[in-house]
């Protein structure tokens, strides 16, 4: 007797439907079992197998697919469950369900919510492409990592993070944020206890749980003009209206600032893209309007640890721990694998934070957050950091060099931390005829223009620190070249 619910007299198959029956090449990664189950279910769903059809015996059926009888046997099995198929005993077995037609490919735009359009119009996009020197900035420097140091720290501590039964801690280790602290204060001149800190994957992440905190439509945020484009397109996809603010020589004008808003973003010890260290009167200014406008100042410290010569000047968070939240990352610095992070606030924000992340994030790993512990309180990092800055001196230093000799008249801003040097160009001159002409001799470029909201003087970026010196001069040649002729 038939099974409930399945037809005595099913539909006619498909004329030739078993010729028809073939296994598609397998997927990467795909069992042979997996591989017969997904051809059997596409060809009932497609109506190669109409409900009711009656399946060829195993031997026969596992025969014409090519396949082990067991191996059958297991997809149908798994068919079965799935509700495709129905077992009848010696009426063998039976397609279960109606096929379902293929939808139509749709034309139709996704249907995007208003934050994911606003998300997806502020990111900036690179051009690919090979080239004989690549100055384009964001490139990783593998040789400058403290490999070593780092491994060590993540062998000793490996065997303790998974032995561990506690639940994370919605700050991170406790462990990690006293000694995230004390290099803090001590080298950066922070005012800094752990229930301050919240550590993070990275500074996208903290600029993104912070705008989502504090910001909504109606609001107003204020960026530096021109700056790192993550930072405007997270706080612009809350809504918020995102007001630039005109840097110059000296970095971001507080004259320029709105009367109110919620969050301002800077970076005041190496202004992204420009490299100006924000002079300790403008400093004072922005703290004075963030007290009298109830702003928070969001101070990204990211060329802190990549300063070059000199020691990096104190941040703005120990002047004024109440008003400015402090940004950070160890991915430059130690490695983007580390996806280490922080942010320093006062603990009531640090509290709003915590208990608003698990709906959006997690806490970063305990491996990485521990073994970030050991290589702080160890003192190999401050070892990796003179090691880094010796280095980056001399190829900033060799790049200067090369530019002044091969383009006499231009004039490159020598930055004080960071991976790049900002060259404006000369007048007359277009950032896309600049890039444009180097691609003709194999350099790429990076442009400043989708970095501004506002229009400004042309200039172009020439990332280094991922350059051996000889490499950076054939580079400055090969531009020289390029730009011989009047733009």
């Amino acid at each position: 007797m038939a099974g409930a619910g399945v037809p005595l007299t099913p539909d006619a198959p498909r004329p030739g439907w078993l010729d028809a029956l073939t296994l598609p090449p397998a997927q990467p990664g795909e069992t042979r079992h997996a591989q017969v189950t997904r051809t059997l279910r596409g060809a009932i769903t497609r109506g190669l197998l109409p409900e009711g059809t009656r399946l060829p015996g195993h031997r026969r059926l596992a025969d014409h697919l090519g396949v082990a009888r067991n191996t059958l046997v297991d997809a149908l099995a798994q068919l079965e469950l799935e509700g495709y198929v129905q077992a009848q005993g010696r009426s063998g077995t039976r397609v279960s369900v109606p096929a379902h037609a293929p939808p139509a490919p749709s034309a139709a735009a996704l249907p995007l919510s208003a934050w994911a359009q606003r998300a997806l119009a502020g990111q900036v996009e690179d051009a690919g492409g090979e080239y004989v020197v690549d100055f384009r900035v964001g490139q990783p420097v593998p040789e400058l990592y403290p490999e070593a140091a780092w491994t060590q720290a993540l062998a000793r501590r490996a065997a303790q993070a998974l032995r561990t039964g506690t639940p994370d801690d919605p700050l991170g280790p406790l462990e990690t944020r006293r000694a995230l602290a004390a290099h803090l204060n001590a080298e950066r001149g922070a005012q800094v206890t752990p229930d301050m800190l919240l550590l993070t994957g990275g500074t996208q992440g903290a600029l993104d749980a912070l705008a989502r905190v504090f910001l909504e439509p109606g609001r107003v945020a204020a960026v530096e003009d021109p700056t790192y484009p993550g930072a405007r397109a997270a706080l612009a996809a809350t809504g918020a209206q995102v007001q630039p603010v005109a840097v110059d020589d000296q970095g971001v004008q507080p004259t320029h600032l709105p009367a109110q808003a919620t969050l301002l973003y800077v970076t005041p010890g190496c202004q992204y893209p420009t490299g100006t260290a924000l002079p300790a009167t403008r400093r004072q200014a922005l703290i004075t309007w963030a007290r009298h406008s109830g702003a928070f100042i969001l101070e990204d410290d990211y060329a802190a640890d990549l300063y070059h010569a000199a020691r990096p000047p104190a941040v703005m968070q120990g002047v004024a721990p109440d008003r400015v939240i402090l940004l950070g990352s160890f991915s430059k610095s130690l490695a983007p694998v580390t996806r280490s992070g922080f942010l320093v606030a006062p603990p009531d924000v640090v509290r709003v934070l915590a208990a608003t992340r698990p709906l959006t994030d997690r806490v970063p790993g305990r491996l990485d957050a521990l073994a970030l512990a050991d290589v702080l309180g160890s003192g190999a990092y401050s070892r990796h950091l003179r090691r880094v800055r010796s280095i980056l001196t001399h190829r900033r230093d060799v790049l200067l060099q090369e530019l002044t000799a091969h383009l006499p008249g231009w004039t490159p801003h020598a930055p004080p931390g960071g991976l790049h040097l900002y060259l404006p160009l000369p007048t007359g001159w277009t950032e896309a005829r600049a890039l444009e002409r180097a691609a003709t001799q194999g350099v790429a470029l990076s442009p400043v223009a989708p970095l501004a909201q506002e229009r400004r003087p042309p200039a172009v970026l020439l990332g280094f620190a991922h350059l051996p010196p000889e490499h950076l001069r054939i580079g400055a040649a090969r531009l020289a070249r390029a730009w011989a002729a009047p733009a």
